[in-house]
C-alpha cells in the first residue's frame, strides 16, 4: 500500500497562481440560472453549496486534478460527488467505454455485456447478491428496492434511517424532509422514521406497527462506525418481523471495501443499493439482492408481476463496459486501501494544523478514514455555516476544493501535502475571523444545507 506522509510541500508543489475572482454575477442575470432550475442538476453542485470564488464550471480533470474554464487548476477532493472512485481520466476504464461506443451503445435486444457485468458483479459481492437489476440513478433503485419489499411482504410500511441524509428523490423520502413542496400530504404517509444506532427505538417501531413493516432502509455507516452489535441487530429485527433489510450502498461500497461494507462489517441485507464509484463516473446504478424477492420484477414466479425498473437507458452498454473495467481495478489494485491512507492522512493532518491555529474545538476533519467528515464549530460550541463558508473560501483561494472529503486511488503525497499546505494558511484565516468578526473576511453568501424549506 502506498505510504502517506504529512509533510508540507512547498508553495511551488501547487499550479495555482490567480487573482481573486470577482463575486459571482447576480443569479437573475447568470444564464446558467436562467436555463437550469438551481444553476446545476444535482442540488450538491449548487452555488448555495461552494463559497463565491469556488469555479463556476469545471472542464476537464486528471487524476486527482481539475480545471476550470479559465484553465486554473485545482486539488479535487469531491471527485465528482464521490462518483470518481479511481480518479479522472483513467485510461482502462475510459479506454474500454469507448470501445464498446464503436459497438453500439444501445439496441432493441439485451446486449451480452449486460450477462457478464451481471455474473462479474454477483461472483464479487456477498452471497446475498443474487440477482442484479440496472439503473441510471440512486434513486431508482432505492425506490425499487421498496417497492420490491412491498411486493414481497404484502405490507406498506417503509422505516428509513432519519439520520442518513438522502435515498431517493420520490415521495417515500423527500416527504419525510423539509425540502417537501410538490409532494402530496400523504406522499410519505407509510414512511416511518428511526435514529441510526438505537435498536431499542427499532423495536419500538415494529411494536407500534407489528406485520406492517414492509422492509428497514438505511446506510451500513456515514459519519462514524456502527456501535457495535447494532447491524447485527437490526438485521435479526427484520428477520424476526419478516421484514426486507435494505442497505444503500450508494456511498459506502466499493469505498469501505471492495465488496461493499455489508463485507467490511460482516453483515448482509436481503436488498442492497449501488450507485457512485462503481463506473468511475459513468451513469450506472444497481439494485442488487436475494433471488425469491428480486425475481418478483421478472418472469419465472407465480405471484403478481412488479414493474420493477424499465429504462431505456439502465443498461447502456457502453458504462456497463467501464463498469467491468473499473471492478478489474478494484479486484487487482489496493483501491480501497489507499483511500483509507489518504483519508487517514487528511484527517491527521488537518486536525493538527487546526490545534496549531488554536481552533481543535471549532474545527475537526473525522469520521470514518475513507469517507471523513469536516465539522465547523463557532466560539459556543454550535455548528458554524460562516465558518465552513470561509474555510472554504480560502482552501479555494489556495487551489483546492474541499467541500467534503472524497479521497481516491489518484490522491497521492503531492495532492494531500498541497492541500496541508493550503489548509495551513486557511486555517489562519479562520482563526483572525472567529476573533475579530468572520463576516469581514467573506466575499460573497454563506453557504446553505441542501434541505431547507425556503432559499
Amino acid at each position: 500500500m502506498t505510504a502517506f506522509n504529512q509533510r508540507s510541500a512547498a508553495a511551488d508543489a501547487r499550479n495555482f497562481e490567480a487573482e481573486p475572482e470577482a463575486p459571482a454575477p447576480a443569479r437573475a442575470n447568470d444564464i446558467t440560472h436562467r436555463l437550469i432550475p438551481g444553476g446545476a442538476h444535482t442540488y450538491s453542485k449548487g452555488d448555495d453549496q461552494f463559497p463565491s470564488n469556488a469555479p463556476r464550471y469545471l472542464e476537464r480533470g486528471e487524476g486527482a486534478y481539475v480545471w476550470d474554464r479559465d484553465d486554473r487548476r485545482y486539488v479535487d477532493w469531491t471527485m465528482g460527488l464521490r462518483s470518481m472512485a479511481l480518479g479522472y481520466g483513467i485510461k482502462p476504464v475510459i479506454e474500454a467505454a469507448i470501445e464498446q461506443m464503436w459497438k453500439g451503445s444501445n439496441f432493441g435486444r439485451p446486449s451480452y455485456i449486460e450477462t457478464e457485468y451481471a455474473e462479474a458483479l454477483t461472483n464479487h459481492l456477498p452471497a446475498y447478491a443474487e440477482m442484479v437489476k440496472y439503473g441510471k440513478n440512486g434513486s431508482n433503485v432505492t425506490t425499487a428496492a421498496v417497492k420490491l419489499a412491498r411486493a414481497y411482504t404484502g405490507r406498506e410500511y417503509v422505516a428509513l434511517c432519519k439520520d442518513h441524509p438522502f435515498f431517493s428523490f420520490d415521495d417515500w423520502f423527500i416527504g419525510t424532509t423539509q425540502m417537501d413542496g410538490g409532494i402530496p400530504a400523504d406522499g410519505a404517509k407509510s414512511s416511518l422514521t428511526f435514529p441510526y444506532g438505537d435498536l431499542a427505538a427499532m423495536q419500538r417501531l415494529f411494536d407500534e406497527h407489528p406485520q406492517q413493516i414492509a422492509c428497514v432502509i438505511m446506510e451500513a455507516a456515514t459519519s462514524a462506525h456502527p456501535p457495535k452489535g447494532y447491524l447485527e441487530g437490526v438485521r435479526d429485527l427484520c428477520t424476526r418481523n419478516g421484514t426486507v433489510f435494505i442497505i444503500d450502498e450508494m456511498i459506502t461500497g466499493f469505498r469501505w471495501h471492495a465488496k461493499g461494507a455489508q463485507a467490511y462489517y460482516g453483515v448482509e441485507a436481503d436488498l442492497a443499493t449501488f450507485g457512485k464509484g462503481m463506473a468511475n463516473g459513468f451513469s450506472l446504478a444497481v439494485l442488487a439482492g436475494k433471488r425469491e424477492i428480486m425475481q418478483l420484477g421478472g418472469l419465472d414466479h407465480d405471484r403478481p408481476r412488479v414493474f420493477l425498473i424499465s429504462t431505456t437507458h439502465g443498461a447502456e452498454n457502453h458504462a456497463l463496459a467501464a463498469a467491468l473495467a473499473t471492478l478489474k481495478i478494484f479486484q487487482h489494485e489496493p483501491v480501497t486501501e489507499r483511500m483509507w491512507a489518504a483519508g487517514g492522512a487528511m484527517i491527521e493532518g488537518l486536525n493538527g494544523l487546526a490545534a496549531e491555529a488554536g481552533l481543535a474545538a471549532n474545527i475537526k476533519a473525522g469520521g470514518v478514514p475513507c469517507s471523513p467528515t469536516l465539522t465547523f464549530l463557532d466560539r459556543d460550541g454550535k455548528v458554524s455555516m460562516p465558518l465552513r463558508t470561509l474555510f472554504l473560501q480560502e482552501m479555494v483561494e489556495r487551489g483546492v476544493i474541499i467541500n467534503y472529503l472524497a479521497p481516491g486511488y489518484s490522491h497521492r503525497d503531492e495532492h494531500i501535502d498541497a492541500s496541508l499546505e493550503a489548509a495551513r494558511a486557511a486555517l489562519g484565516v479562520c482563526a483572525r475571523a472567529l476573533d475579530s468578526g468572520i463576516d469581514r473576511f467573506l466575499r460573497g453568501p454563506v453557504v446553505k444545507p441542501v434541505f431547507r424549506k425556503f432559499n
